[in-house]
């Protein structure tokens, strides 16, 4: 588990975390939109939040595996949001999916002192947890740009 070093939440927002993600994570509120839920799902790894990660994954992809190696030494260092809102300009074709959306973002890390960054398209879905229940966003799966495979 790593702390940022800059004030303001990990997820780069400037805000303080409890204006913030912190919210989402305690499960006092639910993230609005899929961005939202991406920072706080950032801000979890940041804070080695295993049970956020869990629950914020939508059970048709979520590993059974722990998600967080608790004896690797990983130091976040920021998050970037290439666009959502560019990926939705590219589907302009399309009608668009109020209960799908997608995420491109950069997040930055240390491992044993090497720098290296992960480049993610996330896709996103908002349905209730539990039938009749309130939706809410889930993280679904990703894929990588740079290397063109999921």
């Amino acid at each position: 588990m790593s702390t940022p070093s800059k004030p303001g939440c990990p997820c780069g927002s400037n805000l303080p975390i409890l204006r913030c993600c912190g919210p989402y994570i305690a499960g006092a509120e639910l993230p609005p939109t899929a961005e939202a839920l991406m920072r706080s799902r950032y801000t979890a790894y940041v804070m080695g939040d295993e049970a956020y990660l869990r629950a914020t994954w939508h059970p048709s992809t979520r590993p059974e595996e722990p998600i967080i190696d608790k004896n690797e030494k990983i130091q976040w260092l920021g998050l970037e949001i290439k666009s959502a809102l560019r990926l939705r300009q590219r589907k302009a074709d399309l009608p668009e999916q109020i209960d799908q959306d997608t995420v491109e973002f950069v997040a930055r890390f240390r491992v044993q002192g090497r720098g290296q960054r992960l480049h993610e398209i996330s896709n996103f879905v908002r349905e209730p947890e539990t039938p009749g229940g309130v939706p809410r966003w889930f993280y679904v799966d990703g894929s990588f740009p740079e290397q063109g495979t999921k």
